[in-house]
C-alpha cells in the first residue's frame, strides 16, 4: 500500500490542478475551470481561514457528542436526549469499523458494484461508528454559513449557471482506526441514457476538509472518467486481478481548509482509515438546473436511510423550496462576516427580505430541509 500511495502521489503531482481560489471584491478567477473539466477535479488551497475550521471542527464535535450511544438508543453518551431523534430523518449514519456499508449492496441505486477491503479493526474497538452525518444545515450553524460562501457559490454559479441548485449535503467522518470505507462508484444516477447525456450534467461536490486529508483516510479518484459515461466498475476491478488498487487512480491529499471539487461523474471511492489522522469533510454538491427539473428523484433520504427512489419528479415547487436554504445561508454568513462580499443568488434576487436568517425562518425553511434535497 505505501508504494501504492507514493506512486498515486506522484501521478497526483503531474496533473496541475491544484492551486488557490482567487476571488476578489466579487470576481472569481476562473482560471481553475479548463483543469477541472478535463481532469474532472481540483483541489483548491487555503480557502477557509483557520478560525471558521476551529468553529466549523467545534460543531461537529457536539453533533458526534449529541449521538446516541447505538443506533436503538434515545440518549447520547451523557445521558442527554440524543440529537436528531426528533428529525424528519436520522442525522447519523453508523458503520461497523472500518467496514464497507455500500460495497456489493444495492443501496444507493446498486452504484457501489464491489466491495473494499474490510481490516479487522482493534480489540476492543465499539461495534459501530457514525460514518455519514445529514441534516447539517440544520444542526451545525457554522455549517450554514460555510454554505453561503461567496467563493464557493460563484465556484458554483461559474461551473453550472446563475440559476444553479442544490444536491445535497453531508459530513463524512473517518475516524483513525475506525473509519470505513467507500467502495468505487460513480455518483450519478438519473441520465446516463439522456440524449443530452456530457460529462457535467449530474453536478460536482465540494468537500471542505477540516483536518488534513492523506492518501490513507482521503478521497482517491480516476482522473477524465467523468467523460467516460457509466463504468462497469465490477470489469475494471476484475481487470485489475481484483485488486481495489486502480493503477490510475490519485489521491485527493489536502491540508485543513481546503476544498476538494469533485464532477459527480467522477470514478471514485476511499479506504478504510487503518491510518492514525482524522479526516471530517464538510460535502455539498450543486446541479445545473436544466439536469434536475423534470427529472425523476435519484437517491433520497427516507427514514434515516438511504435508497433509490423514482416515484418523484422534481418540480418548480420543491426546486425553490431547497434552493431557499442557499439564500438563508447567504444572509446567515453575511451576519457574521461582514467585510465579506455578499453573493447574490440569482433566482431569490428581490426576495431577500423574504429569506433572512432568523428563528422564524429557520424553523421555515432549515428544519427537515434535507427531505427536499435534489439528488440525480
Amino acid at each position: 500500500m505505501t508504494a501504492y500511495i507514493d506512486q498515486g502521489v506522484e501521478r497526483a503531482n503531474a496533473l496541475g490542478n491544484r492551486g488557490p481560489l482567487v476571488y476578489e471584491a466579487g470576481k472569481l478567477d476562473t482560471s481553475f475551470l479548463d483543469a477541472f473539466r478535463e481532469h474532472g477535479f481540483y483541489v483548491f488551497e487555503g480557502v477557509i481561514d483557520s478560525s471558521e475550521i476551529a468553529e466549523l471542527r467545534s460543531d461537529v464535535q457536539d453533533f458526534l457528542d449529541g449521538a446516541p450511544t447505538d443506533k436503538a438508543s434515545a440518549v447520547d453518551a451523557l445521558g442527554r436526549p440524543a440529537l436528531g431523534r426528533d428529525w424528519a430523518i436520522e442525522p447519523y449514519l453508523w458503520s461497523k469499523p472500518l467496514a464497507d456499508p455500500w460495497g456489493g449492496t444495492e443501496l444507493l441505486g446498486g452504484r457501489h458494484q464491489t466491495k473494499m477491503s474490510e481490516p479487522q479493526a482493534d480489540a476492543g474497538a465499539p461495534t459501530q461508528v457514525p460514518f455519514l452525518l445529514s441534516g447539517v444545515m440544520q444542526g451545525m450553524p457554522s455549517a450554514l454559513r460555510l454554505y453561503g460562501h461567496p467563493a464557493l457559490l460563484s465556484v458554483a454559479a461559474a461551473i453550472n449557471g446563475d440559476d444553479f441548485v442544490p444536491f445535497n449535503d453531508a459530513i463524512f467522518v473517518k475516524q483513525p482506526g475506525l473509519g470505513g470505507s467507500v467502495s468505487w462508484h460513480q455518483d450519478g444516477v438519473t441520465h446516463w441514457d439522456n440524449p443530452d447525456w456530457d460529462s457535467g450534467i449530474h453536478g460536482f461536490n465540494f468537500q471542505v476538509q477540516l483536518y488534513r486529508s492523506t492518501p490513507a483516510n482521503g478521497l482517491w479518484v480516476v482522473p477524465g472518467t467523468c467523460h467516460d459515461g457509466k463504468i462497469d466498475i465490477r470489469a475494471k476491478v476484475e481487470a485489475n486481478g481484483g485488486s481495489e488498487r486502480l493503477p490510475d487512480a490519485v489521491p485527493l491529499y489536502c491540508e485543513a481548509g481546503d476544498v476538494t471539487i469533485v464532477n459527480r461523474q467522477m470514478l471514485h471511492g476511499s479506504f478504510a482509515n487503518t491510518s492514525a489522522d482524522t479526516r471530517i469533510s464538510v460535502t455539498f454538491g450543486f446541479h445545473r438546473r436544466s439536469s434536475v427539473l423534470g427529472a425523476p428523484a435519484g437517491l433520497s433520504l427516507k427514514a434515516g436511510e438511504r435508497s433509490y427512489a423514482g416515484d418523484v419528479v422534481y418540480d418548480e415547487e420543491r426546486i425553490f423550496d431547497r434552493s431557499s436554504v442557499i439564500q438563508i445561508a447567504v444572509d446567515a454568513r453575511s451576519q457574521t462576516h461582514e467585510a465579506e462580499d455578499r453573493f447574490e443568488y440569482r433566482p431569490f434576487v428581490g426576495l431577500e427580505d423574504d429569506f433572512r436568517y432568523d428563528d422564524e425562518n429557520h424553523k421555515r425553511v432549515i428544519e427537515n430541509y434535507n427531505l427536499n434535497d435534489l439528488a440525480i
